[in-house]
């Protein structure tokens, strides 16, 4: 999370204006993680985020405490309760959208799902977005097409 934050830090610092975040799996865990009130982004750069697409996001980290991955990830309690952005507060005015197709494993379409219910419930302009006969490693195909929803959904303002 500290290194993903760095990351955008230093990319901030390269342009001017608003910046947009996405990210797929894991990654859509560490873009919805940093607008978050724990975020460990700088307040500048925090500021200009304008939005952003969590595509099949992990944003619950507790199920995987009691899965074989955990072996090599070592997540404990402590750890899925402060750095899963389900269970934390998005930033005031956070604009995000949890993108997941259709033909996803349950567990992905469901953390969309609830990502997206917590956050609106918590002021957040927050959507799920399920497209049809997607699957993991296919829903990213998208932002290959500027005019494709997924892309339009992360530039238009």
């Amino acid at each position: 999370v500290n290194e993903v934050a760095a990351a955008i830090g230093k990319a901030a610092a390269m342009v001017d204006g608003p910046l947009m975040l996405t990210g797929h799996s894991a990654g859509g865990h560490l873009a919805s993680r940093m607008v978050t009130t724990t975020s460990p982004l700088g307040a500048m750069v925090a500021k200009r985020i304008r939005m952003v697409v969590s595509i099949s996001g992990l944003h619950d980290l507790r199920p995987l405490m009691f899965t074989a991955l955990n072996e090599t990830l070592n997540i404990d309690e402590r750890e899925a309760l402060s750095e899963s952005p389900a269970l934390l507060r998005p930033v005031q005015g956070t604009r995000i959208t949890c993108w997941v197709g259709g033909g996803e494993r349950s567990e992905f379409l469901r953390q969309s799902a609830l990502l997206a219910n917590i956050w609106t419930g918590l002021g957040a302009a927050a959507q799920s977005v399920v497209e049809p006969d997607r699957h993991h490693f296919n829903v990213v195909d998208g932002l290959a097409d500027p005019e494709h929803p997924l892309t339009r959904t992360l530039v238009d303002e």
